[in-house]
C-alpha cells in the first residue's frame, strides 16, 4: 500500500496481498519479489504462503476517498502491485472478496486492477458487478504476441475501461486485436538484469493506438531506474481513456503551492491539447501530471 507511489500513471497503490506464481516471461525480473525478499517474505511461488494485512491497510483506501471528494476530482488506484488479483491460490481468493466493498465505498478513486490470468476475472466478480463497477478498470499484462489472446478473455468482461500494460515489453504487439480497448501503457523493462526494448515497438504500439482510438501513455524505456526514459523519440505520452479526467493535487502543500501547481497543469494541459491537435489525437484524451 502506498499514498504516493513512482508509477506515473497512478496516484496509489494497494495491495491485498504480497506474493504470486511466475507465469510468463513478463515474470522472470518480477520487482515485487525482489522487494518481498528484501523484507524477507517468502512469499513467491503456488504452494508459498501470502502475506496478507490488517484492518488499518485496508482503511486507507477511505483516506484517499476523503483526499479525492476534497480536491474535487478522481484519483486513481493501482491493485495490485504486488500481486495478482486473480491468481488460484486460496489466500488471494479469499482476499479478493473484502476488496469488493472496499471499491463500492470508494467511488471517488478510479480502481486499476491488473492481472495476467484474465482468464480467471469473470468468474470472480461479485455478484452485483452487471456491466462493471463505473470506478473500475480492468487490465491485462500483454509482454509479447505470444499471449494477445489474453485480450479476448479481457474483451469478454464488462468494464468501463479494459487496458493493456505492454510492460516489460518482450518482444511486439502487432498481432493484439485491440477492439474493445481503450488504454495501452508502455514501458521497457527496469531493474538489475532488465531486457533492452525495441523503441519500434513503441512506435507500432503507438501507431496502432492512433489508428483504433485506443489512448496511449509511454511510461519508459528500458533502464535500470524506473522511469529513467519517460519519452519516445523526444516526445512523452501521457494519454488516458477518453472522458476520463482526474484533479490529482499534492495532499500536504500549502495554498499557495496548490496555486502554482493548479498553473503548472493548465501549462501542460496546453501543451498536450496542441500536441493532440498536431498528431490528429482525440481532443478529449487528456494528459495531466499526476501526483508522485
Amino acid at each position: 500500500m502506498a499514498e504516493k507511489t513512482g508509477i506515473s500513471w497512478t496516484n496509489h497503490t494497494f495491495n491485498i496481498v504480497w506474493g504470486c506464481e511466475k507465469v510468463s516471461p513478463a515474470c522472470t525480473n518480477c520487482y515485487a519479489e525482489t522487494l518481498a525478499l528484501r523484507w524477507k517474505f517468502d512469499v513467491w511461488g503456488k504452494t508459498k504462503p501470502r502475506r496478507t494485512f490488517p484492518q488499518k491497510h485496508w482503511n486507507e483506501p477511505l483516506k484517499w476517498e476523503k483526499m479525492a471528494i476534497r480536491d474535487g476530482g478522481q484519483r486513481l488506484v493501482f491493485c495490485s502491485s504486488m500481486c495478482d488479483l486473480f491468481e488460484d491460490h486460496p489466500t488471494v481468493i479469499s482476499e479478493l472478496v473484502k476488496l469488493w466493498p472496499l471499491i463500492r465505498a470508494t467511488p471517488h478513486l478510479t480502481w486499476q486492477l491488473l492481472t495476467k490470468r484474465p482468464e480467471r476475472i469473470l468468474a470472480h466478480l461479485p455478484s452485483d458487478w452487471g456491466d462493471g463497477y463505473p470506478n473500475v478498470w480492468i487490465g491485462s499484462t500483454i509482454e509479447n504476441n505470444t499471449y494477445v489472446s489474453r485480450a479476448d478473455h479481457l474483451r469478454a468482461v464488462p468494464a468501463a475501461v479494459r487496458f493493456v500494460s505492454y510492460e516489460p515489453a518482450c518482444g511486439p504487439t502487432d498481432k493484439l486485436d485491440m477492439t474493445g480497448l481503450h488504454w495501452v501503457i508502455f514501458g521497457g523493462e527496469s531493474g538489475s538484469g532488465f531486457r533492452q526494448h525495441d523503441p519500434q515497438w513503441a512506435r507500432d504500439s503507438r501507431d496502432r493506438c492512433r489508428e483504433n482510438g485506443v489512448a496511449f501513455f509511454y511510461k519508459q524505456g528500458s533502464s535500470f531506474k524506473s522511469g529513467e526514459d519517460p519519452t519516445l523519440d523526444g516526445v512523452e505520452y501521457k494519454e488516458f481513456p477518453a472522458g476520463h479526467v482526474f484533479l490529482p493535487l499534492p495532499d500536504k502543500v500549502t495554498v499557495k503551492k496548490n496555486v502554482k501547481v493548479t498553473r503548472e497543469k493548465q501549462a501542460e494541459q496546453e501543451r498536450q491539447d496542441a500536441l493532440s491537435v498536431l498528431d490528429g489525437l482525440a481532443s478529449n484524451r487528456v494528459a495531466l501530471p499526476l501526483a508522485e
